[in-house]
């Protein structure tokens, strides 16, 4: 049987650290500016409050973690429009790739994907801070082209957890096989209540978060 690796992330254990931001950005060398992974910051109390409200419920006020990249969808429109075959689902673990070597630049991906902004596109040359590639991804940045979080495919080809995973301080983040029953991630799943953004576009996200 095929697998299909997921990602679960526990949003209360999330801390809001961004410490998988850095972290992907420094396994795949991400260009300047460049971050395929985000985590977007809500606040949890209500917007119509007014700040007499907000004052008297202080310090009891908080603010809620989502971290968002890549969806890796079951059924992406994503790999349905790109001409070049660029964006892809891999048959033999669901994981969608964006091989920059194929990538035209038509930003398709980028206007029917529904999740925003999990995907980036640059349209000049990369610059980088450090004068050395860092971490283990051998992808080349180019210019005029679309890139997107890949799993960490290559350390998943070596047997190892994507990055952000492995550096998560509160390990709110867990990656494995759906498909295998005795997985930690399918264990999570029938145990815990959860749920995936935008079920109502019916791609078949493969991130799933825990409340």
């Amino acid at each position: 049987m095929a697998k299909h690796y997921v990602m679960v992330i526990d949003l209360g254990a999330c801390i809001g650290c961004d410490t998988c931001t850095v972290a992907c950005k420094q396994e795949n060398n991400l260009p300047t500016g460049v971050a395929w992974t985000q985590l977007i910051t809500v606040d949890s109390f209500n917007k119509n409050e007014n700040i007499q409200n907000l004052r008297r419920n202080y310090p009891h006020v908080k603010q809620d973690f989502l971290p968002l990249s890549c969806q890796h969808c079951v059924d992406g429109p994503c790999v349905d429009v790109c001409p070049t075959s660029a964006t892809f689902r891999r048959p033999e673990d669901g994981i969608v790739m964006q091989d920059p070597s194929l990538c035209i630049g038509c930003r398709y991906c980028m206007v029917v994907c529904p999740f925003t902004t999990v995907r980036i596109y640059s349209d000049s040359q990369p610059s980088f801070t450090l004068p050395f590639p860092t971490g283990g991804n051998p992808i080349g940045h180019r210019a005029n082209t679309v890139e997107k979080c890949t799993f960490c495919a290559h350390r998943i080809e070596q047997g190892r957890q994507p990055a952000c995973v492995e550096a998560c301080p509160t390990q709110a983040r867990t990656f494995g096989d759906l498909n295998d029953p005795e997985s930690e991630v399918s264990e999570k799943l029938r145990s815990k209540p959860h749920f995936r953004l935008l079920i109502d576009k019916a791609t078949e996200p493969s991130v799933y978060y825990l409340p």
